[in-house]
This record gives structure tokens, C-alpha cells and sequence, in this order.
């Protein structure tokens, strides 16, 4: 008597690379999600589950699981990955796109400094909205720049790996401290009361104000802690930049050397400066390269005091600007933690030769 009903299901075997393979799709957290669900469902179907019950557990339908048991009797490993789908062919082929790629990065519009979407489409016949699509696919912004600032330093490599060294491998029985000042910080009053903060709405500070005087904050940040040595004085010349060290002197122990990374601004290296360094044989400056200043981490501290209690805030008088600075280092220092410096003098002399290969056109 003949069978009667839906013929019985072919058994599916794999081999052993297939069973790595799916094995390793099937934990992927990267992998598209629809690729994992075939895998596993593979690998369910090989494991002798009938699709009932593998469709239940994964709760997809008992036709995708036939589909897909088909699929890899048809193509295998292959068959698991996206197949075409039905839609309208693709208007403009890749020789456009390239000639739209050429034409912003190698060119500039007439009369203008950079490509714009309308401006590419003109140029090149295609619709705003496809050269838009296309400059955001492969990462072209000609709208946008970014600033830098190579340093002249005969000596930048030997500067960066004092530095860096210090940083990432301090010296036993001394403290490294950043050292820099912050001049000119306005005392601004506005002429308006700020506008609280509301539900649904910003801040709002006035754009005029008052002016009452500036200071100078001059900061030592320690980068074993990341603590904070500061004093605030009306003038940044070469005789308060003498005080500010002999602070530091007075509050670092004795019995450890005191490593100063500064910058080359010309009060840092006033003869009398020098000679007060010399007369100290446990107090050693380390000169950052010039134009470098993003390797001295107290400006990334200046840039967070900057942003957290000088920009936004509105001070009656000097003095009232001094106080609220002294207020918030005193805040700061309670919970303070030294900013994680992880680059080598190796990455960041890669960095700067692939930079000088960009601008030269000679690589990438």
C-alpha cells in the first residue's frame, strides 16, 4: 500500500567544518540577527529536532524552517547569507559614484571653499538627496573641518618620549606635576538673570554683560592622583609664575623629587626662573614641545573647570570670580582621579608621520 501524507524529511548531515562553522554563527554577536536564527536552525534540523518543534522553540514557522533546510540541501553555507530581493535596479552605477567621489575630494567648487550637496549635484547632474546618500555611505564631509598644529621642534621625538615616559612610568621617589596657568579669565556679570533650566527648555544666559576685571589661575595637577595646586593672581609675569613654584616647593615633601612638565611660554624660562630651578637640584622641568600643548594634562583640567564653573556662570566682581574658582577646586580635589593616559610615544609618532604623509600626498 502506498504511503499517503507529506513525504519524510530528508536527513540533514554535516561535516565537520560545516559544524564549526555554524557553530561559531550561531554565538556571533555581530552577525545579522536573520543569519544567527539560520544557523541555529541548521544545526537544530542536523541534530535530528523536527522542524515542529524547532520552529516552536526559536518561534519562527514551520514554512521558514523548511525553507531554510532547503536552502543549504540547494547551496550549503552560502545559501544562508541574504539572496536578492525584488526591486526597482539600481539608477546610477559605480563609475557615477566614483566621478561624484572625485569630484569632492580632489576639487573645489568655484567660488567657494568646500563641495555642498546642492553644489555636488549640480556639478556632477546627480539629485541632492542621491549625493547626500552617497557622501554619508562612505564617510565624505566636506561641510565639516577639524584644526591642527604641527610642532617645529628640532627635538619633538626626544621631547614626546620624555614626557610620555614620565607618564606612563613615573619615576620611584618623586612626583610628576603638570604645571601651566590660564590668564585672562574674565569676570563676567550678566546683565540679566539667567533663565533656569525648565522642563522642555534650556538655560538661558544673555549674551551681553558686564565686565569686572580678569585673573590668572595657575594650576599643578599631580597624575598620580589628579589632584589640584592652584593660586589665583591678577598678573601672569614671570615673578608670580616664581611664587606659584615656590608653593609647590612648600607643599611637596621634601624627600621627593618634583618632575614639572610645562610648556615653552617665555615666563617659564625668564633667566630668573632657571636660576631658581638650578638652585633646587630635586626640582627638574621637562618642556613640552612647541605647538604641543595637548601633551601637558592640565589642559585637558583647564577645559574641564572651563566648562563646569567659568563659561556659564555670571560673577559680581574679580574677587568673586577668584572665590568660586577656589570653591570649585576645593570640590574637585575630594573626589579627584588622575585622567587615564594610555598613549605610547610609538602611537603617537605613528599618528604624526601619517599626518605629515596626508598633507604631503603621499600616502594614507
Amino acid at each position: 500500500m502506498e504511503r499517503i501524507g507529506r513525504p519524510q524529511e530528508r536527513t540533514l548531515c554535516l561535516g565537520e567544518g560545516e559544524r564549526e562553522e555554524l557553530e561559531r554563527i550561531s554565538r556571533s554577536h555581530s552577525a545579522p540577527h536573520s543569519v544567527v536564527r539560520r544557523s541555529q536552525i541548521v544545526l537544530a534540523s542536523a541534530a535530528g529536532e523536527s522542524n515542529t518543534s524547532i520552529a516552536a522553540r526559536l518561534r519562527v514557522s514551520n514554512p521558514t524552517v523548511c525553507h531554510w533546510r532547503k536552502r543549504w540541501f540547494e547551496q550549503g553555507l552560502v545559501g544562508l547569507y541574504g539572496e536578492a530581493r525584488p526591486g526597482r535596479p539600481r539608477t546610477h552605477d559605480e563609475e557615477r559614484v566614483a566621478q561624484l567621489l572625485r569630484t569632492v575630494l580632489d576639487s573645489k567648487p568655484t567660488g567657494g571653499t568646500h563641495w555642498t550637496v546642492r553644489s555636488a549635484a549640480a556639478a556632477t547632474g546627480l539629485s541632492k538627496s542621491t549625493v547626500g546618500r552617497m557622501l554619508t555611505l562612505f564617510g565624505v564631509q566636506p561641510h565639516r573641518s577639524k584644526s591642527f598644529k604641527l610642532s617645529t621642534d628640532p627635538l619633538f621625538v626626544d621631547k614626546v618620549r620624555d614626557i610620555v615616559g614620565l607618564y606612563l612610568n613615573p619615576p620611584d621617589h618623586a612626583i610628576v606635576l603638570c604645571v601651566d596657568e590660564k590668564t585672562q579669565i574674565q569676570a563676567l556679570e550678566r546683565t540679566q538673570p539667567i533663565l533656569p533650566l525648565g522642563l522642555g527648555y534650556l538655560e538661558g544666559v544673555t549674551h551681553d554683560y558686564i565686565r569686572h576685571g580678569t585673573t590668572t589661575l595657575f594650576a599643578a595637577l599631580d597624575i598620580a592622583n589628579g589632584q589640584v595646586l592652584t593660586q589665583c593672581r591678577a598678573r601672569h609675569r614671570h615673578q608670580e609664575f616664581l611664587s606659584f613654584l615656590k608653593l609647590i616647593e612648600t607643599s611637596v615633601p621634601a624627600d621627593l623629587d618634583a618632575h614639572l612638565v610645562v610648556d615653552n611660554y617665555a615666563v617659564h624660562k625668564h633667566p630668573k626662573v632657571r636660576a631658581w630651578i638650578a638652585a633646587r637640584p630635586r626640582f627638574h622641568i621637562h618642556y613640552t614641545p612647541t605647538y604641543s600643548s595637548w601633551l601637558n594634562q592640565v589642559e585637558r583640567w583647564f577645559a574641564l573647570i572651563t566648562q563646569r564653573q567659568i563659561r556659564r556662570a555670571s560673577f559680581l566682581s574679580a574677587k568673586d570670580l577668584v572665590d568660586k574658582i577656589g570653591a570649585f577646586v576645593k570640590t574637585y580635589n575630594t573626589t579627584a582621579r588622575p585622567f587615564a593616559w594610555t598613549a605610547t610615544s610609538e602611537a603617537i609618532l605613528e599618528k604624526i608621520e601619517h599626518l605629515c604623509k596626508a598633507i604631503c600626498g603621499t600616502g594614507h
